[in-house]
């Protein structure tokens, strides 16, 4: 997964700033989907954001199965918010969900 084109090394620098300690097997994926269509015109710093956050929910969370299991879109999110924060802040990020920590960074 080599970055070729300006907004491709963008998001990976992106995302270098983000979740510097993020295990590889996680940073790719982030990154491939930071870099799709439906991302194409956000900034790369927020492609990436959003595209760690997707990550996050889905892989490292029960957010799936809470779903499966009836609940809502914003009633599961909100019961694995502070997990998805727990993850992020173990790969080193700046920053939460909540965005309220310096952002400067990013």
């Amino acid at each position: 997964m080599k970055a070729t084109t300006p907004r491709q090394k963008a998001i990976h620098k992106a995302m270098r700033n983000l979740i510097p300690h993020a295990p590889y097997a996680d940073f790719a994926p982030i990154a491939e989907a930071a870099r799709g269509k439906h991302m194409r015109d956000l900034a790369p710093v927020d492609a990436a954001f959003l595209a760690t956050v997707a990550h996050i929910r889905h892989v490292h969370t029960p957010y799936d199965e809470l779903r499966d299991d009836g609940y809502d879109h914003d009633s599961a999110r909100f019961f694995v918010a502070d997990r998805i924060d727990e993850v992020l802040l173990g790969w080193g990020a700046p920053r939460g969900l909540d965005m309220s920590a310096d952002q400067d960074g990013l």
